[in-house]
């Protein structure tokens, strides 16, 4: 099974804290162990919002994505630095060196690509290009709503949706400057478009995310294109 993981720098590295980078690599390589063949995609979480909260108050606005993109790089190193053998030791820099590491069956490990496109985005055009088997977003959202729940305590989980539900979804939370969506409007299209199998969970238990990933058991949202049904290389316990 092909898998990419999307993990929310707030999931990795909300502070600096060696045990929890440590736990998120113990999962990575217990899954390379069960057969996955697997490509990361780490975003910059806290830290790269103030530095970029920081450079534009220094009126530095056209090194503002870069900063972003640096330290996802920055935060994927600290995740290749807890992996063990099986990983491609720099982070990959586009979707070939990615595609590569992985083919040859080395974990990639990625931050940022191109300015002004996040690392969720990032994630979904690495799984149609390795035409990967399942994305996962492991983020610091327990799945996705009808509406914003930050802003509506009557929002409701999906349990399951479609690509196209998604996009439906996520279109008035990015016009919605106060909104914020767990997958943002481009990777959502490109989901769409690739129609990839897409788990969008809650990240901070590593432990979750394996079983998403091997059994599909999980407490956020499944996306499902249409015709999908239960993906043969889940495992039964």
């Amino acid at each position: 099974m092909r898998v990419v993981l999307s993990l929310g720098g707030s999931v990795l590295a909300p502070e600096l804290d060696p045990e929890r980078v440590a736990a998120y690599a113990a999962a990575i390589e217990r899954l390379v162990g069960e057969g996955c063949e697997l490509g990361v995609v780490v975003g910059g979480g806290g830290i790269a919002r103030e530095y970029i909260r920081t450079a534009r108050e220094l009126d530095a606005n056209e090194v503002l994505d870069q900063l972003g993109i640096d330290v996802t790089r920055v935060n994927a190193r600290l995740l290749i630095t807890a992996l063990g053998a099986s990983v491609d030791p720099s982070p990959a820099h586009d979707y070939d060196e990615a595609a590569a590491a992985i083919r040859r069956g080395d974990v990639s490990v990625m931050g940022g690509v191109t300015p002004g496109q996040t690392t969720d985005a990032v994630a979904a055009a690495l799984g149609e290009y390795v035409d990967a088997d399942l994305l996962v977003f492991a983020t610091g959202a327990d799945g996705i709503y009808d509406v914003d729940p930050n802003v509506d305590d009557a929002a409701e989980q999906f349990a399951e949706m479609t690509p196209e539900e998604l996009v439906e979804v996520v279109v008035p939370m990015s016009r919605d400057a106060g909104a914020s969506a767990p997958v943002d409007l481009l990777a959502a299209k490109l989901i769409q478009r690739a129609g990839i199998r897409t788990v969008v969970l809650d990240g901070h238990d590593p432990t979750a995310v394996e079983n998403a990933v091997l059994y599909g058991e999980h407490t956020g949202t499944d996306v499902v294109p249409a015709g999908g049904g239960e993906p043969s290389y889940w495992a039964q316990r």
